[in-house]
């Protein structure tokens, strides 16, 4: 049987806990700990914590407590996932570079200094980043700048919901406008209940509409995602990739 690579996961908030739950599942990834800021459940298993029967017991633990290189020394892992906020890359970036661990990063925002971070790191490690990390929204992506190549006189807006609480633009969002030449001003957005994340672009033709549209209907979508750029990302030699560099090599098979 093959041997699963294990994951370490930062952050723990609702995203963080369907991701972990998705990982625990899988029957190609285990999750070996998870590093978060709160000193509450420090120590507890994930799994018992999230309610499932099974043998990988990754635990929780503080960056208040523990350091990324002790925690690399004493738990080593193949990737570390980032689900917590812009300034986590500073806890663990260059000890993951030291360390030989793949970083798959899912931060929605990040400002100059933090991309130039992680374009420093993939000089000496695999560095994955991504502002939206489930398969669909980019293959959104993908569709919509093939749609503009062929049309690029038509009508493009961009339209993000989500629910209530989320502050900003979606980095979905601005993503997707800057790849289409839409000004970041004029995306819609729409705040409203629960809504876990949806994208929508129109294409206004003279006679006919175009809409691709991506809903994310549980927040376990970007679990999957997850799955699957750390299976395209084992065998990757250093460098700062993106989801469309995972992606295009299946349009031509």
């Amino acid at each position: 049987m093959t041997q699963k690579k294990k994951i370490g996961l930062m952050g723990f908030g609702k995203t963080g806990k369907a991701i972990a739950s998705v990982i625990i599942e899988s029957k190609e990834f285990s999750l070996e700990w998870v590093l978060r800021q709160k000193t509450t459940l420090e120590h507890r298993s994930v799994s018992e914590f999230l309610g499932f029967d099974t043998e990988d017991s990754g635990l929780i633990y503080s960056t208040s407590k523990i350091t990324a290189d002790d925690l690399l020394a004493k738990h080593p892992v193949d990737f570390i996932i980032d689900f917590s906020s812009s300034s986590g890359i500073y806890c663990y970036g260059k000890a993951a570079a030291r360390h030989q661990v793949k970083i798959i990063s899912a931060v929605s925002h990040y400002a100059q200094a933090e991309l130039d971070l992680l374009a420093e790191l993939s000089k000496t490690a695999t560095v994955f980043w991504s502002p939206n990390i489930t398969i669909g929204v980019n293959y959104l992506l993908i569709a919509s700048k093939f749609l503009k190549k062929i049309a690029p006189f038509v009508d493009i807006e961009v339209i993000e919901e989500h629910f209530k609480q989320k502050e900003g633009i979606s980095g979905t969002a601005m993503r997707i406008a800057e790849e289409l030449d839409v000004k970041i001003s004029d995306i819609n957005s729409v705040r409203a209940g629960g809504i876990v994340g949806k994208h929508e672009v129109i294409f206004g033709f003279p006679h006919q509409t175009v809409r691709l549209i991506h809903e994310s209907i549980s927040r376990e979508a970007f679990g999957n995602g997850v799955i699957f750029v750390a299976s395209n990302l084992a065998d990757k030699p250093h460098g700062l990739y993106n989801f469309e560099e995972l992606l295009l090599p299946y349009f031509t098979d």
